[in-house]
């Protein structure tokens, strides 16, 4: 009996030996797999630091269509555009990251929207805005304390310069690990001032990438885990 005790102790402590050395090693693989929201070089990279500065221009070989009808080709084309983003926040994946969108710029700008001969300039307003990346890829802009998110444009006339301004209750995106990019389709712009001549509405669509964060050395590509 005293040596089947024995043995059942033994093998006891055993199999508790066991799972105390099993429990460590499970826990930080679970921790090195979720990473951070905000990974830059790879999507298992390392975590994008709070207060670094992301930026990204259009994608290469497209533009910017601000078009006055969703899907239509009525409106204005940009070829060149780019933000600027600082993150206030990037936890654990799976989660949410927060940024704050300083800057966004268009350049090159053309019309075809009846009356017009030209854009002279396209101003975004009430920066910063409120930007949040959610893993699995969504990405929303939002007013920030500033005010609504607001764009005034001047359009050029056969008889001098229209401004139309126009607001919008937020944006959807979606990026992609696949080439570090964030895409918008028809993202919708409501009239709040201007004449006839500014169309009543306006549905903003553009692809952005790679993202890149700029406060790193070589400017590596951001994933989104």
């Amino acid at each position: 009996m005293r040596a089947q005790r024995t043995l059942l102790s033994v093998a006891g402590l055993t199999t508790v030996a066991a799972l105390l050395a099993m429990g460590p090693a499970s826990a930080a693989g679970t921790t090195a797999e979720a990473g951070n929201v905000l990974t830059y070089g790879s999507a298992a990279g390392s975590a994008v630091a709070v207060g670094d500065v992301l930026t990204s221009s259009l994608s290469s070989g497209t533009t910017v269509a601000i078009r006055t009808t969703s899907g239509g080709t009525t409106g204005i084309t940009c070829t060149a555009s780019q933000f600027t983003v600082a993150v206030t926040g990037n936890p654990a994946a799976p989660g949410t990251a927060t940024e704050s969108l300083t800057a966004h710029t268009f350049g090159g700008c053309t019309s075809n929207i009846l009356g017009t001969t030209g854009v002279q300039s396209i101003t975004v307003e009430h920066l910063p805005f409120t930007t949040s990346v959610a893993s699995g890829g969504a990405l929303t802009v939002a007013a920030g304390s500033a005010g609504v998110v607001q764009t005034t444009v001047k359009l050029s006339t056969i008889l001098g310069t229209t401004t139309c301004v126009y607001t919008s209750t937020g944006l959807n995106g979606t990026t992609s690990n696949t080439d570090n990019s964030i895409t918008f389709a028809n993202q919708l712009f409501s009239r709040s001032s201007g004449p006839i001549t500014c169309p009543a509405a306006s549905y903003f669509s553009a692809k952005y990438g790679p993202v890149k964060d700029t406060s790193q050395s070589g400017s590596p590509s951001v994933y989104v885990n």
